[in-house]
């Protein structure tokens, strides 16, 4: 199954937003090591409600949504084509990627105001920020020649000298103790680490092919990528990177011809990795496919609904949430029992990204088709009332 420029850009988004989505707080407040209560981090958090922003492609627009409501407030204007977001530890800005604009929108959480737009590379399509705060690296896909990433200091807004990786990449993650950033190049089939100390590109590390998606284990020992173009091939893979290293272990097979390995998910014990497969033919189910990260194999496959996007898990490891996209069933979302690995039964309204609240109690769900966004319940999985927000919304984040 081919997987078109567009695609990837929205499952790249998709899988930035669910990688954040599924740290814990503290995890995403310092560097190697949990912030208290009266840290500057968490006093900063405190400071402001928690908001679900959510990217709107066709309305060039990011709706933002108060948890404690669900209630969306006015839209903020950014650039052509915004695919991602990703928010600063201390929650006081996001950034969102404007991939026809070549720029990138900083947003000020306290006021909802964007800020003057950032130019970066050709084609921005996924954002991370390091856990200390200070840069936010942004992957420029630039469908026309080599891909780069742009760092900017969030201090100042000013984006640094463009760091070339292979071509096309499409999503980025960074280890929790801030000093590398892993690039998935899709048609290099390779992965980049990036030195955040120097801004230097490390050696590339050969992966599968068409790597996708990538997430790291909250020990920082380990990065798995999601080779997406694998399931053309024998066995659709998965590739273990140790980032001491920086060297691929075996692949892991999580699938046989026509099964494309999508958006993957850690716990936060960092005990299993969660694969996201979709099947060559949209009538095929979902599956979704745990790997036990200490011995890298893959366990019995977890249907779901028809081509899942993405994937988030709350904060206490307990559940993990699915999106599908349904394609003639209608898009869903299946919880998942992290400790028995049974899905239960699918909620309707939504198949897009998806992201937790920090206090877990709260799932949100994108639906693309229809400009809207459930809540769920993570107590009942029960929904609430449909929040409206723009045209083709694509990929969302919440503040610390």
């Amino acid at each position: 199954m081919e997987l078109t420029s567009r695609a990837a850009r929205r499952m790249a988004a998709a899988t930035i937003t669910c990688t954040a989505a599924l740290l814990p707080a503290v995890a995403l407040t310092s560097v190697g090591s949990a912030a208290t209560i009266s840290s500057p981090a968490s006093q900063a958090r405190l400071a402001h409600p928690v908001t679900a922003y959510v990217v709107n492609g066709g309305s060039a627009t990011v709706t933002p949504i108060r948890t404690a409501t669900n209630k969306a407030g006015k839209a903020i204007t950014v650039g052509k084509d915004p695919v991602a977001i990703a928010i600063t530890p201390n929650g006081q800005t996001g950034y969102v990627t404007n991939s026809r604009s070549d720029t990138v929108t900083p947003i000020r959480t306290a006021t909802n105001k964007p800020g003057k737009a950032i130019t970066v590379g050709k084609d921005p399509v996924a954002v991370a920020i390091t856990p200390n705060g200070k840069t936010a690296y942004v992957v420029n896909e630039n469908l026309s020649g080599p891909g780069t990433v742009t760092p900017i200091r969030t201090a100042t807004n000013k984006a640094g000298k463009a760091i070339t990786v292979g071509k096309d990449p499409v999503a980025i993650a960074i280890t929790p103790n801030g000093q590398t950033g892993y690039v998935t190049n899709s048609r290099s089939d390779t992965v980049t680490p990036i030195r955040t100390a120097t801004n230097k590109a490390g050696k590339a590390i050969a992966v599968g092919s068409f790597p996708f998606s990538i997430a790291i284990t909250p020990n920082g020992k380990t990065a798995y990528v999601a080779n997406y173009g694998s399931g053309d091939g024998p066995s659709a893979t998965v590739t273990p990177i140790r980032t001491a290293i920086n060297k691929a272990g075996k692949a892991i097979t999580v699938g046989g011809y026509g099964s494309f390995p999508g958006d993957i998910a850690i716990t936060p014990n960092g005990k299993i990795a969660y694969v996201l497969i979709a099947g060559d033919v949209f009538a095929a189910p979902g599956l979704v496919v745990p790997i036990r990260t200490a011995t890298n194999k893959a366990g019995k496959a977890i249907m779901v609904g028809k081509v899942p996007v993405a994937i988030a898990i709350t904060p206490n490891g307990k559940t993990a949430y699915v999106a599908s996209q349904g394609f003639g069933s209608g898009q869903t979302v299946t919880p998942i029992d992290t400790a028995t690995n049974n899905a239960d039964k699918p909620i309707k309204g939504a198949g897009g990204p998806i992201a937790i609240t920090p206090n877990g109690k709260t799932a949100y769900a994108v639906n693309d088709a229809s400009g809207t966004v459930i809540a769920i319940r993570t107590a009942t999985n029960k929904t609430g009332k449909t929040i409206k927000v723009g045209t083709d919304p694509v990929a969302i984040a919440i503040t610390p």
